[in-house]
């Protein structure tokens, strides 16, 4: 199994209602300091629909960028249950997702 394919294995665990950031995910498949890796696999994530990479967000709590726009994605986020408010997740520490 290739990186990206370990990677979109990863984030299928994070459940809906939670997020998780490009450094968590990095870690879980044994990246040390792969955020930026794990945001450009994001970017090219091929099934959108299916990988939910809009669970993804930065360390800081904002919600980063994504493929169709930071609107849709806070959408998505917010259809989900994520309270955002300013660009960023509101309650982080108990919607968090740790593998």
């Amino acid at each position: 199994m290739n990186l990206n394919e370990r990677i979109y294995k990863k984030l299928l665990q994070v459940p809906r209602g939670q997020i998780t950031t490009y450094g968590e995910l990095s870690k879980s498949v044994g990246l040390k300091n792969g955020q930026r890796l794990v945001g450009k696999i994001m970017s090219n994530n091929p099934y959108p629909v299916i990988i939910p990479c809009h669970r993804v967000i930065l360390s800081t709590g904002k919600i980063g960028g994504y493929a169709f726009g930071e609107n849709v994605k806070t959408k998505m986020l917010s259809d989900e249950g994520i309270q955002i408010e300013n660009g960023k997740i509101i309650d982080l520490k108990n919607k968090f997702y740790r593998f």
